[in-house]
């Protein structure tokens, strides 16, 4: 292959991303560079690596609500949606992975020292495949609210971290989705952080009426697109 593949995306719209670093967030200056990204050329490894990651997936993944047969405390909710490419066709394959708080908002980390009780029925990580046509899902519970160390008493809302890997690694994403209606959701920093209200919107989930849910739990829909104009903030 003598040339380079093209460079097929077109940048951001700042009004979009998320601005950094954040005041009262100290992590956001740790897990940002420090330095403005300089551009190179994509290479065939950005643009069709890496090819297959299905070896991670194990059948239990999708459901984070049961460990051993036990249910996890707190309320049962599916979570599904689409993951999209720039053009709104489902991206086939795609691997997605999740975390999140357990109902009362403590992580299953040793970096989470807070005084809240850990649930020994819940880990709080899944992974899976999407479908042909983008789509996915979780079982789980949902998390609760907690506060931001010396944060000047910030309290994040309930959500669910996501990490998205499609056909190419210029796809990844990491982003949270929302909860819809949660007062928490507007004074929180990392939503404020992006200045375009549509972007904002785009990080919280619709809900699904229940007379549609076939099961005992509460279920929310949340598509996730992963390039172009409508791409998902990441967080």
């Amino acid at each position: 292959m003598d040339q380079l593949p093209p460079d097929l995306f077109g940048p951001y719209d700042e009004h979009t991303q998320p601005q950094v670093p954040i005041e009262h967030y100290g992590n956001t200056v740790t897990r940002n560079p420090r330095r403005a990204p300089f551009r190179r050329p994509v290479t065939r490894s950005e643009v069709t690596g890496p090819l297959d990651l299905t070896a991670k997936l194990r059948p239990g993944d999708i459901n984070l609500a049961v460990v051993d047969g036990k249910p996890a405390q707190g309320q049962l909710i599916w979570v599904s949606g689409r993951i999209l490419d720039e053009d709104g066709r489902g991206v086939s394959g795609a691997i997605v992975e999740m975390w999140q708080a357990n109902a009362g908002g403590r992580y299953f980390n040793p970096l989470d020292q807070r005084d809240a009780p850990l649930d020994p029925n819940f880990i709080g990580n899944g992974r899976c495949q999407a479908d042909a046509q983008g789509n996915y899902g979780f079982f789980t519970i949902k998390p609760g609210a907690y506060p931001v160390p010396n944060s000047n008493r910030w309290w994040r809302p309930p959500h669910i971290h996501f990490s998205i890997l499609g056909p190419a690694s210029l796809s990844r994403l990491v982003t949270q989705m929302y909860f819809p209606g949660e007062p928490l959701n507007v004074p929180d920093l990392l939503i404020l952080s992006i200045a375009d209200r549509e972007a904002q919107q785009r990080l919280i989930s619709r809900p699904v009426p229940t007379q549609q849910v076939e099961g005992e739990w509460l279920a929310f829909r949340h598509d996730m697109v992963v390039r172009g104009r409508h791409a998902t903030p990441p967080l």
